[in-house]
């Protein structure tokens, strides 16, 4: 699963100039990309202030589409994490023809001393974002994540779609799957809607490709089949893999669940036979290979309207991300409540209510 956990070490963050928790330091790959770029003026800062407008050129500020557009592709490519602000300056003149120079601020809010920023090269016609790489930003990004004809959680109407790469038998998406359900989806009631696109790890996840094939059969018929499947599969993947390891157990177990789950919603069960017997994976390998072209290479890779994140978050993290979705379009994200603190020992809990501990 490679980057699906750590990114960032507390080492390289004090190598970098950054300290703290994880979740507080942009990642490596962000630091290395200011590192490559700043070779040549012969420096590599962990802190920059942000530059200083031409003389006498204010500036043209760009649209809150398209600023919109350029946060969500840095975001992504940059792995930069949810808590982070970014700020994208107005266009100044560039030495590249056919290109502006915009100064992108990194920022930590309460934190003045983790700021850094970039500058990028954005084309006249707004649709190409440079630096040493070139980031195609004229098409929108959800169109190209695969979810013609996915089982949707949620509300099918709701103007935030999170996509999420999924493993059935990988233990970090079964920790993501618990966030998602049922705490996310109450939260937001009715303005976000969820869509799994199917992504096995086959070199180390023996029967996860198994899994999906027979997830599909169920979703063919019905999405509620499906999602109990999901959630079941995500709740029990120890019991699936057993002591033993042994593929063909897994997969006998797995039929074994489809079959019980297709009668408990009332499938066609001589359908749902046949497909799980058939077990074709074609279009489960087409989905990978679409998730491939998006950048997808490791589980749980998921998209937020289009904002990338690969691995675990916090859910505070992941609330953000969603937030930030629903503002752009024009939504009032729900208040998120204060947790409560800890009760004191020997006295009730500071909500009130509840027991006292025994």
């Amino acid at each position: 699963m490679g980057r699906a956990l750590e990114r960032f070490t507390e080492g390289e963050a004090a190598v970098h100039g950054f300290t703290g928790q994880k979740a507080d330091s942009l990642p490596r790959n962000l630091f290395a990309f200011i590192c490559a770029v700043s070779m040549a003026a012969g420096l590599c800062a962990a802190q920059q202030a942000p530059p200083a407008a031409p003389a006498g050129n204010v500036g043209q500020a760009l649209s809150a589409s398209l600023s919109r557009k350029i946060e969500v592709m840095i975001r992504s490519e940059l792995g930069v994490p949810p808590q982070y602000n970014i700020a994208i300056g107005p266009r100044q003149k560039s030495d590249v023809s056919g290109y502006d120079t915009i100064s992108v601020a990194f920022s930590l809010p309460g934190q003045s001393t983790r700021a850094q920023s970039l500058d990028f090269l954005l084309s006249k016609d707004g649709n190409t974002l440079a630096r040493l790489s070139k980031w195609d930003i004229a098409g929108d990004p959800m169109a190209e994540v695969p979810t013609e004809g996915r089982p949707v959680r949620g509300n099918p109407d709701a103007k935030v779609t999170i996509v999420n790469f999924d493993d059935l038998e990988c233990p970090y998406c079964a920790r993501l799957h618990s966030e998602f359900f049922p705490d996310t989806l109450d939260h937001y009631k009715g303005l976000v809607k969820f869509i799994y696109v199917d992504f096995p790890l086959t070199s180390i996840h023996p029967w996860a490709m198994h899994a999906a094939v027979d997830a599909n059969c169920l979703a063919a018929q019905n999405a509620t089949a499906y999602w109990n499947y999901v959630d079941y599969l995500h709740e029990n993947g120890e019991q699936i893999s057993g002591g033993e390891n042994n593929p063909a157990k897994a997969a006998a177990h797995l039929d074994q669940l489809a079959g019980q789950e297709g009668a408990r919603e009332q499938l066609d069960a001589g359908k749902l036979k046949a497909c799980v017997a058939k077990q074709d994976d074609s279009e489960i390998r087409a989905e990978m290979k679409a998730g491939e072209k998006l950048g997808v290479d490791a589980t749980p890779t998921f998209f937020v309207n289009g904002e990338r994140w690969s691995g675990i978050l916090d859910e505070s993290q992941l609330w953000i991300m969603i937030d930030r979705a629903l503002r752009e379009k024009g939504i009032t994200p729900p208040a998120t409540q204060a947790p409560a603190p800890p009760a004191v020992p020997g006295t009730k809990h500071a909500t009130g209510g509840g027991a006292e501990p025994k």
